[in-house]
């Protein structure tokens, strides 16, 4: 296999990886903010998910049965739960979530950025990299003690 033919079977590898995480994306930000609600209203309707994320009740719908057939979610009439592995991947996205923005505060961007950004950047970080991070944040906090 010649050079050009191996960078592109390397370039075919990260676009497949972006793929992968476009189709984690939704169901990342749908179990942290449900796992958000549970937490500060004790249950999840539709209309919440709706009102929370500024789009249609169908929109909304639509994803609810996804996130059911993929086991991320079960409802219960009205109401809506995190199974196992909906509550997994709720702490894992808060998780990238809560790094990312300590390490954009501490570069200095300011919070209304900072806001919008990490809810682009979560998804498509590599646990290496945000592994990387996690561990600079720590260094720096520990070092302004």
């Amino acid at each position: 296999m010649d050079s050009i033919e191996q960078k592109s079977g390397e370039r075919a590898t990260h676009f497949k990886e972006t793929r992968t995480n476009r189709h984690f994306e939704i169901a990342e930000d749908y179990t942290e903010l449900i796992a958000d609600l549970i937490e500060n209203q004790r249950y999840v309707r539709i209309c919440d998910l709706a009102r929370e994320m500024g789009i249609s009740h169908v929109s909304v719908l639509r994803t609810i049965k996804r996130l059911v057939r993929d086991g991320y979610i079960v409802k219960n009439g009205s109401s809506i739960e995190l199974t196992q592995k909906g509550r997994e991947m709720a702490i894992f996205s808060k998780k990238k979530h809560l790094i990312l923005t300590e390490f954009l505060l501490l570069l200095g961007v300011p919070e209304p950025i900072v806001a919008t950004d990490v809810e682009g950047i979560e998804h498509y970080i590599s646990s290496t990299t945000l592994e990387a991070i996690a561990v600079h944040v720590q260094l720096n906090f520990q070092k302004n003690k």
